[in-house]
């Protein structure tokens, strides 16, 4: 698979989550992000390992639940109580700190050199966002800015750890992912019936918005963004998450009838302009490229 197949395949995850924000306010019970969350990760998740037919084994069974813990458990009810307390837009636009947090993670833990393009392309998509939140239509809630805040920072140390401890050898993408579904959703579980419980009422439309957030927001976004998390530089899928914002605006205009400003589009097109920039230069250096192409060649001409 060459790169620009990989990137756009990785991109349909943060494409899937950008609807999230739609689904959540005009489809799902309000007052119920956790029970939300959990339906989004464990019947996924379960459903992953089963067809999978791979459990953790080792160290892989802490691993899967630190992992699922940053990336599904913390994450998930977060960013439903953030799509509760706030315009789709803004609450999917936070998310555009995550690749400023990435970045200096990724450095800090991964020890990977900081480009001065990539850290550009990160501040100017930082910065996209900023202007589409702090548009005169953003009705900032202190609380749902807190709770993206909090959502984008733990799925970022998340893809770290993602990239840092690899994949088991062995261990297709579909299973990797049900590993971490299923934990996050177990952590759900008991926290969301003694918090919340399940809603009184579960219609037609909370069942189909239910149901998309589980298979395309879900086990299919989350199998693409793994598998492209390891394969890619890890600021590449952490620009890319610069989509969910631009999705979530988007159908928060065309579906949810919310105002779009003058300001908003500058900052959208911004973003998008970070986005791309950010894939550029976040291709590796030729040499590397190389380096990559022998060692693998040697990989697979080494007796087993």
């Amino acid at each position: 698979m060459n790169r620009l197949t990989l990137v756009l395949l990785t991109a349909l995850a943060p494409i899937a989550w950008g609807t999230t924000y739609l689904v959540t306010t005009e489809l799902l019970p309000p007052g119920h992000p956790l029970f939300a969350g959990l339906l989004r990760a464990l019947p996924a998740g379960l459903l992953a390992v089963l067809i999978s037919r791979r459990l953790p084994h080792g160290s892989w069974w802490w691993k899967s639940f630190v992992l699922g813990a940053l990336n599904i458990g913390a994450f998930f009810p977060l960013l439903f109580l953030a799509a509760e307390r706030l315009p789709g837009g803004v609450a999917a636009a936070v998310a555009g700190a995550q690749p400023l947090i990435v970045l200096m993670l990724g450095a800090l833990v991964l020890q990977e050199r900081i480009r001065p393009l990539t850290a550009a392309a990160a501040v100017i998509g930082a910065g996209g966002v900023a202007l589409v939140v702090l548009g005169p239509a953003a009705e900032l809630d202190f609380w749902g800015v807190l709770a993206a805040i909090g959502g984008v920072t733990a799925t970022g140390a998340g893809m770290i750890l993602t990239k840092r401890w690899g994949r088991p050898e062995g261990v297709g993408p579909i299973a990797y992912a049900g590993w971490q579904l299923s934990a996050g959703g177990l952590l759900l579980l008991p926290l969301t019936l003694a918090v919340e419980g399940v809603p009184a009422a579960i219609d037609g439309g909370a069942a189909l918005g239910y149901l998309w957030l589980g298979t395309a927001g879900g086990i299919v976004a989350y199998t693409l963004w793994f598998r492209g998390i390891q394969q890619l530089p890890v600021i590449a899928p952490g620009l890319l998450a610069l989509l969910s914002p631009i999705v979530a605006t988007i159908l928060g205009v065309l579906v949810a009838g919310e105002r779009f400003t003058v300001v908003q589009a500058f900052g959208l097109t911004l973003t998008i302009g970070a986005l791309i920039l950010g894939q550029i230069v976040a291709r590796p250096p030729a040499a590397d490229a190389r380096r990559s192409r022998q060692t693998s060649s040697a990989a697979l001409a080494a007796p087993r």
